[in-house]
């Protein structure tokens, strides 16, 4: 009804216990009364004094002055001879010659209470002796006379037998004693020296593995002092005569033995430290699945890498926490999501997902870091082939799931049993969030659709784009045009598109299916890309829109295939994976870094 109703008065307090008394307060009328009337019940008062026993009659019956009498006449008797009290007691009555005598007679001693003797107690009973009967001597001098002599040599035998099986057992157990302490300090002195001595080890080993690390990037430089010097100094003089064409200069290249057989499945460049970089392991090639390893590299040292990690499942992305830097978000080809903590000299993740806690059925082929929740809590997104994005929040050390939004494919609905209609899932293989607009991302699907999402929406979106004919493998925002995004995909294919609008902007064909693009951090008109037949491609749109400044061949094509590109955000460097395990470090030559106006 929308409006207040009074309630009648609520009683708030409960009674648990009651009890009704029947103790009343001395001082009060009421004991007063009931003192009295007890007084008058009780008649009379026993009162000793001086050993004596005397009748009191109450003071409130007539007979007051009777008993006075009867008290002047005891203590005359007390103090008289014998033969006067006998005449008083004639005259007085039977009466008073009985409290005469009772007071002439002094009280009967107490007599002391003798102990009955417990004659359940076995110790005490006829059929035992008190004393142990002697040896020599026989029954003799015993308090219970022994009827049988040999019985008691027998009791004596036994008893000896029993007493050298305990002093036997006592020696035996004080001999093993000393030899058991001696073990146990030995061990525990053993203990002690081989704690000690790891102690000093890992005392010793933290002193030095700075110094360590510091002496094999010494030599490293020593080793590649031509490559450092190209990196520092080196510019191509000849691009002042190309025509606006460009070249890359290889560097240094990272290879580890343990990932020949692995692909480059994820590069990343960590946000603080510019010169180190994590590269993701594993297999793209579904026949060839196995374990998968996580490396970090550093440019200071080219030969090791910094940190290894390897896994159960191949890795096929990551990306680095921009705030927490040691932080790295994984997703593996079995559909989990791991989170690694470089601070924790460990090699299995410090959080990851498990099939309880919502996993991806499907690999999962892009995760990105996202700003904390409210709770300021942990939080990234992730995109399988299972057709679910997911939120993970990271609460209580535990991964949990929310699935933002699930992708169906427009159209395609599959005919089930009894003439269903079933909806088939959407595959998403690339994502990217918007560098301003928190909520507003792009998904790229297998089909090759690209749609327009938001986090607030989970089951509609806010855009389509029919954007290529195989499967989108990278979208990405421009970071300084926040209209424009651009998309590679497996169609030999790179588009530029405005969101806005349907139709892309720029069409860019390659020749051979782009594996990976990537916007540069210095430019906005300046993007790169990369082909499975082993080319690197440049584009800068302010000086060219039709072709690239520069198309280089980075790996040898028989057998290798470039999968990813990154630019560093800071120095003129990109860095290339290819399907060998081996990352290619180039210099861009300054016709491919120039700054816009």
């Amino acid at each position: 009804k929308r409006a207040y109703k009074p309630v009648s008065y609520v009683d708030q307090m409960a009674i648990h216990f009651s009890l009704n008394g029947n103790m009343i307060l001395k001082d009060s009328d009421e004991g007063r009364r009931q003192s009295i009337k007890l007084n008058i019940a009780a008649g009379t008062f026993i009162i000793r004094n001086n050993s004596a026993f005397q009748v009191e009659k109450a003071p409130t019956e007539t007979s007051a002055g009777t008993s006075e009498e009867a008290e002047i006449k005891d203590e005359e008797s007390a103090g008289d001879t014998q033969a006067a009290g006998e005449e008083e007691v004639e005259e007085s009555g039977s009466a008073e010659v009985i409290e005469a005598e009772e007071a002439e007679e002094p009280p009967p001693p107490r007599v002391k209470e003798q102990k009955l003797a417990n004659q359940f107690n076995f110790i005490e009973r006829a059929t035992r002796t008190l004393n142990n009967p002697l040896r020599d001597k026989g029954c003799q001098s015993e308090p219970t006379p022994c009827k049988d002599f040999s019985a008691t040599a027998n009791q004596w035998k036994i008893y000896d037998a029993y007493m050298e099986e305990l002093q036997r057992m006592e020696r035996s157990k004080e001999k093993e004693k000393p030899k058991a302490q001696i073990a146990k300090k030995e061990e525990e002195k053993k203990r002690g020296r081989k704690l000690a001595s790891l102690d000093l080890q890992s005392d010793d080993i933290t002193k030095i593995s700075k110094a360590a690390k510091i002496m094999e990037r010494m030599v490293n430089q020593n080793i590649f002092d031509d490559i450092a010097q190209d990196f520092k100094y080196f510019e191509d003089a000849s691009d002042e005569y190309r025509d606006q064409q460009g070249t890359f200069l290889p560097l240094w290249k990272f290879q580890y033995e343990k990932t020949k057989r692995l692909a480059v499945t994820a590069i990343s460049w960590n946000p603080k430290y510019k010169d180190l970089f994590a590269v993701g392991y594993g297999s793209y090639d579904f026949m060839k699945q196995g374990q998968g390893m996580l490396l970090l590299y550093t440019m200071k040292n080219p030969s090791f890498p910094e940190y290894v990690f390897s896994s159960d499942s191949g890795i096929m992305c990551l990306d680095f926490h921009n705030d927490r830097p040691y932080l790295v978000a994984v997703g593996f080809y079995d559909g989990n999501v791991a989170i690694y903590n470089l601070k924790k000299a460990t090699s299995q993740p410090s959080y990851k997902s498990s099939a309880k806690s919502g996993k991806h059925t499907e690999p999962v082929w892009q995760v990105k870091w996202q700003k904390d929740d409210m709770d300021n809590n942990l939080n990234f997104f992730s995109v399988s082939s299972d057709g679910r994005i997911v939120s993970w929040t990271l609460v209580k050390n535990e991964l949990v799931h929310t699935d933002v939004i699930k992708l169906s494919a427009e159209g395609t609905t599959m005919q089930g049993p009894e003439g269903l209609q079933l909806q088939t899932l959407g595959c998403g293989t690339s994502f990217d969030f918007h560098k301003k607009i928190d909520y507003l991302f792009l998904v790229g699907t297998e089909e090759g659709k690209i749609y327009k999402c938001s986090k607030c929406y989970s089951s509609r979106f806010l855009d389509v784009f029919d954007a290529h004919h195989m499967a989108v493998d990278s979208v990405s925002w421009n970071p300084y045009h926040l209209k424009v995004f651009i998309s590679c995909s497996s169609d030999w294919t790179v588009k530029i598109w405005d969101h806005t609008i349907k139709t892309p902007m720029f069409v860019f064909d390659l020749n051979s299916a782009v594996g990976d693009v990537a916007w540069s951090p210095y430019s906005s008109t300046v993007f790169a890309a990369v082909t499975t037949d082993g080319k690197a491609h440049v584009f800068d749109l302010s000086i060219n829109k039709y072709e690239a400044l520069c198309t280089q061949q980075v790996v040898a094509k028989k057998k290798n295939k470039i999968t990813h590109i990154q630019f560093n955000p800071e120095y003129p460097v990109v860095i290339i994976g290819d399907e060998r395990g081996h990352v290619t470090s180039l210099k861009l030559s300054p016709n491919l870094r120039k700054m816009p106006k």
